[in-house]
């Protein structure tokens, strides 16, 4: 049996949009401030599925300099239609305030790993766009509407044709529905049943009163009408539930017909606590009465643990390394950046070979040029290490492994110098909220030319180490982290100046300059690895 364990996509790996392809499905997630844009993933069981593109991999398509946190690419939207992938995304600009700075694009391939096009600019009207295709050939833009009159944000959805020969959208713009009670009415889907269009929305906002709402109606056009029980898939009213925050769905056929709905979902430390993975991607099967509407095929509104997927074979996966020793000639896919394009600027393989050299830039509170590169959180318990090589000569130079949320929320254990240049210094100083607190405890390394940092993660607590004898022995260093401050319900529980909050935890490598952006730090391998609890 094809028995599935929820979440399928574990880590931050929010708003999913789903397909199928002949027997291939592809999920698209949203990659916000961090760079390539859009996560994509491959399954052929709906269990398995591996990262296979971040087709958003240049500057023409994406250019996140400068923008807030959690900005950046929302919600895309993958479709496919006549032999032509099409992936609709925002990439948001600016949050704060009473406007919402919200372009929204279309790029297309034929190829979903290969290259993708340039983009088109859609409209910014609103954002979480997406593609609807009709059997005629016609194709139409949806997305909620940023109403600002006072306050309201939520002005409902939106559609618009669009021109595949103008490449624009024309005609006029028609108002489909304003939402139900819920509220925070987005993430807009369209797709036709038996002579009904159905609409998919994400509403109650994107925390614990999130749901995934149905409507549909004869036209296109609409009126559409609310789903009798409004939401099908909700955690709201099970705060002690193991999954939360489900909401912002897709839905998907299998070849032998049957349906599933894959949506977003949170799995806090504790009761509403804090979800340090951040949100990640859940499925379930769903059924359709004979009244024609939609629901969990498990009875309820809320998303089982484990579910029973499609009847074939399992889609087997290689597993990839723990270990990256960087001898590749590029980087695992499973790093990215922070806003930047990665170039021979601020990274390299090239220049020492078997090595990531990494060139100091600006200060981990920077939006604009970081050199960074990290990988998602995915497990509650972890170890994460890496073999350094870096020799500052001032205090304003830095490198070393860092657990990073956002510029205002990481805790970063780093090589540094006095202010003489005179010592070699191993530190961790803690963000929170963009006060920096260094702690006490610091080791004179001078004299050293490798050194190991290392991260232990048990849920809410992170402890950082270091070896000075190539991993034989490991000391701790500094005291025991918070690491739930790493978190969007921590960042929005403390004050709410800092919204947006809408990623995850990473674990990766930086350097800083903050004198000169030219020092460097090299980096032997990179090792990830869970940690499994009896």
């Amino acid at each position: 049996m094809n028995t599935i364990q929820n979440p399928i996509l574990r880590g931050f790996n929010p708003d999913p949009s789903i397909i199928r392809v002949g027997e291939d499905y592809y999920i698209a997630t949203s990659t916000f401030e961090w760079f390539p844009g859009v996560q994509i993933h491959h399954s052929k069981d709906l269990k398995n599925w591996k990262v296979i593109a971040h087709p958003l991999d240049r500057l023409s398509q994406l250019d996140l300099k400068g923008n807030p946190d959690s900005c950046g690419v929302w919600a895309p939207c993958l479709s496919y239609d006549n032999g032509v992938f099409y992936l609709v995304y925002s990439n948001v600009r600016s949050f704060d305030g009473v406007w919402k700075d919200t372009p929204n694009f279309l790029v297309t391939a034929t190829d979903i790993t290969g290259e993708w096009s340039d983009p088109i600019y859609l409209s910014s009207r609103g954002f979480d766009g997406s593609m609807f295709h009709t059997d005629d050939g016609k194709k139409y833009f949806l997305n909620m509407l940023l109403d600002h009159r006072q306050n309201k944000f939520f002005g409902g959805i939106e559609l618009q044709e669009y021109d595949l020969e103008k490449k624009q959208l024309i005609g006029e713009v028609y108002y489909l529905h304003s939402g139900s009670s819920l509220g925070c009415t987005e993430g807009p889907h369209i797709f036709k049943k038996n002579g009904y269009y159905y609409l998919i929305l994400a509403e109650g906002g994107t925390e614990y009163g999130h749901a995934v709402s149905v409507a549909r109606s004869s036209s296109l056009l609409g009126p559409y009408v609310l789903h009798p029980d409004i939401s099908i898939v909700t955690c709201r009213e099970n705060k002690t539930y193991s999954l939360q925050k489900a909401g912002h769905g897709d839905f998907v056929q299998t070849p032998d017909g049957k349906w599933y709905v894959v949506f977003l979902v949170g799995r806090p430390l504790n009761d509403h606590g804090r979800c340090i993975l951040g949100r990640e991607t859940a499925i379930e099967e769903i059924t359709w009465n004979e009244d024609g509407w939609p629901r969990l095929k498990n009875g309820s509104k809320l998303p089982r643990l484990e579910i029973q997927g499609p009847d074939v074979e399992e889609f087997l996966i290689e597993k990839t390394s723990m270990r990256d020793d960087f001898d590749a000639k590029e980087l695992s896919i499973n790093f990215q950046s922070l806003r930047i394009p990665k170039n021979e600027h601020w990274i390299s393989l090239k220049e020492r070979r078997g090595f990531l050299r990494l060139k100091g830039k600006e200060s981990l509170t920077s939006t604009h040029t970081q050199a960074l590169i990290a990988r998602r959180v995915q497990h509650f318990n972890i170890e994460a290490s890496t073999s350094i090589e870096f020799d500052p000569n001032t205090m304003l130079e830095m490198a070393g492994l860092v657990f990073y949320y956002n510029t205002g929320h990481y805790h970063y254990l780093h090589i540094t110098s006095n202010y003489e240049g005179t010592k070699k210094l191993l530190k961790v100083i803690s963000s929170d909220h963009f006060e920096m607190t260094e702690q006490a405890q610091e080791i004179d390394i001078t004299g050293q030319s490798t050194i190991v940092l290392k991260g232990i993660l048990d849920r809410d607590q992170l402890q950082f180490y270091y070896s000075l004898d190539q991993e034989v022995s490991f000391q701790k260093i500094g005291e025991l982290l918070d690491a739930s401050i790493l978190s969007d319900d921590y960042v929005r529980e403390q004050d709410e100046r800092y919204r947006p909050a809408f990623t995850g935890m990473f674990v990766g490598m930086c350097c800083q300059d903050l004198a000169y952006n030219r020092k460097h730090a090299d980096f032997d391998w990179f090792e990830y690895k869970e940690i499994h609890k009896k």
